[in-house]
Formats: structure tokens, sequence, C-alpha cells
């Protein structure tokens, strides 16, 4: 399995912010193909200060599938989307995820 992660600091509209990604940005991300599940938060909590606002987490087969899917034209809109709505900017990881 192959993770897709994103996290959000905070944007300068929270309110602007969560009706977008719910309302617009969600239902593109989830078009993405190959894709197997996904969730998210816009609760996001830390132990020493309040560095994130929203995170995305989104799982695919394997890195390949990834890779295409952030170049189809599904993974080109959903990334030509985000300065839409993420006034503070977006942190993108993927990475293999290991099992004990």
């Amino acid at each position: 399995m192959h993770k897709l992660l994103v996290l959000y600091p905070h944007p300068t509209d929270p309110e602007a912010f969560r009706s977008y990604y719910e309302n617009t940005h969600l239902p593109l991300a989830a078009q993405l193909p190959g894709l197997l599940d996904w969730r998210y938060s816009l609760a996001v909590r830390s132990a020493s200060e309040e560095t994130y606002f929203a995170v995305f987490e989104a799982d695919f087969p394997d890195a390949e599938t990834l890779a295409a899917a952030l170049s189809s034209p599904e993974g080109e809109a959903v990334q030509a989307d985000v300065p839409n709505y993420a006034t503070g900017g977006a942190i993108v990881l993927d990475y293999p995820v290991a099992s004990p």
C-alpha cells in the first residue's frame, strides 16, 4: 500500500476553507483513478502547538498507481484546485506503508 498525506497549515479564513474543501475539493479528490480509500479531518490537534488546520489521507495500491493518478486529468484538476481554498498552502507527502 502507498499513502498520500496532505497537511494544511491554518488558512486565513477557516470557514471558507471548510466550506470549499468539503463541497468542492473533496468531491474532486474522490475521483482520483486507483484510489482505494480516503479520509480527512478538520480537527487536527498537536501536543505542542496547532501547526496544521486539516489533514487528508489517501490510499493507493502502490507508488505507480499514485503517480498515474496525480498525472491524470483528475489529478491535475485536484492539484490546480488547491490555491482556491488553501491560503496557508499545503504540504504533500507520499510513502509506502510498512506492516509489522
